[in-house]
């Protein structure tokens, strides 16, 4: 027998002195999950003991035996929290799409109860190799950046403590715009943080055409309102913005730099050269513009020498520079002088100090989530779920499925 199950022989020895195990509490206290708390507490025995037995305790409080599908109707039906499916090391992947408002229409208690059933259900798909789970947290339907870190502290509290060395790595989707600065604050007291990354969705809109975006339609955002978004042009007093029709163009917008405003400086009159083109001229208000620009177009073109003065005064400096001289040779050819290279150090400190080889977090957290993308836009199917669940967690329904065909019976064998 080894050190390491001489610990787990250990630790199950003090579990049974401080109270005599159940049947079921026997099964979950396996050799897997005592190692997953000894590794979890630094191979200390009386320390793994302690939260194992404060897991057996909580697990009875909240009767985890008695989780049933039929209680979270609602939040299957929305697709609220489901097991997506599993990655290339046939890990689970949960997806937790919670609105801002579900708190204040569910309790606490409510939505523990609706986390723990989405673990068990994804626990139960894992394999016999396979130990640990990978969490996606969609926060794009939160406006308020600590409404959701109180709802994802207790939630990553909730999984260190009572299902210790399952969670392989979370994804933070679309957060609030102040979560990043909450986040480091408080990341420092989490557990779970080294394995959190924050992700932006639109970092990965080129990632996939306009075909696949149908097959995987990205949840609506309730920063989003797909009610107010208009497709057509726009027009202000410095450009015209038009966006296009045609979702294949490769440009689905154009920008023409023409004067659209009825208020612009100079003659509004129609011009038999077209729109008025963007100049120094007319891109300054009338209260701020230079002597030149308040004269009227025909008057400073004319060629006279008074309006010469004032474009040549508004448009150069004051302060005359000094005549450029170059040295001369004995046949009158200039010679031009070598220029000074500038360094290379002035142009980014941060320059000097990179590395060919140094690949940033942000670029490292992207190429974690690429694999994750397609499970992210999945749509959502209930009866896919639903098959996942093993019995009694699926409840009534996975008993008696839709999909089972009875065999047809004659009236004769009825009576």
């Amino acid at each position: 027998m080894g050190k390491n199950d001489q610990r787990v022989e250990a630790v199950l020895e003090l579990l049974r002195k401080q109270a005599p195990l159940s049947v079921k509490q026997e099964k979950f206290c396996c050799t897997a999950c005592v190692e997953r708390f000894l590794k979890a507490k630094g191979d200390h025995v009386k320390k793994a003991a302690k939260s194992l037995r404060a897991c057996l305790s909580w697990r009875d409080s909240i009767g985890i035996d008695n989780l049933i599908a039929d209680e979270f109707s609602a939040e299957l039906a929305d697709g609220v929290a489901y097991v997506a499916g599993h990655d290339q090391e046939s890990r689970p992947i949960l997806i937790f799409r919670i609105k801002q408002d579900y708190p204040k229409l569910r309790s606490q208690k409510m939505f523990t109860r609706l986390l723990v059933f989405t673990l068990e259900v994804a626990i139960g798909t894992m394999p016999k190799n396979v130990h640990q789970m990978i969490i996606l947290l969609d926060a794009s339907f939160f406006r308020s950046a600590s409404a959701f870190l109180n709802l994802f502290l207790p939630t990553l509290k909730l999984v260190a403590d009572f299902y210790p060395g399952r969670l392989h790595s979370a994804f933070l989707i679309d957060p609030p715009a102040l979560f990043s600065y909450l986040w480091k604050g408080v990341r420092p007291f989490v557990e779970l943080s080294t394995v959190t990354m924050i992700i932006s969705s639109l970092d990965f809109e080129d990632s996939l055409d306009f075909s696949d975006f149908a097959a995987y339609p990205r949840a609506s955002s309730l920063r989003f309102d797909q009610s107010t978004a208009k497709i057509g042009s726009s027009a202000s007093s410095r450009f015209s913005f038009t966006v296009s029709h045609h979702f294949d163009s490769l440009k689905p917008w154009y920008l023409s730099l023409t004067d659209t405003s009825a208020s612009k400086v100079g003659p509004t009159s129609p011009s038999p050269l077209g729109p008025a083109l963007i100049s120094p001229l007319n891109a300054r208000s009338l209260s701020f513009a230079s002597p030149a620009a308040r004269m009227p177009r025909g008057v400073i073109n004319d060629g006279s020498s008074y309006s010469s003065r004032l474009t040549r005064k508004s448009l150069f400096p004051s302060t005359p520079l000094p005549p450029k001289s170059a040295p001369m040779v004995g046949n009158g050819k200039k010679v031009n002088q070598p220029k000074t290279p500038r360094p290379s150090f002035l142009q980014s400190p941060a320059v000097f100090f990179r590395r060919e080889c140094h690949v940033s977090k942000t670029e490292k957290n992207r190429e974690a989530f690429r694999p994750l993308l397609k499970f992210y836009r999945r749509p959502y199917d209930e009866m896919i779920y639903r098959s996942k669940m093993r019995p009694p967690l699926g409840g009534l329904i996975s008993i008696v499925t839709p999909n089972i065909r009875r065999r047809h019976v004659s009236m004769s064998q009825r009576f």
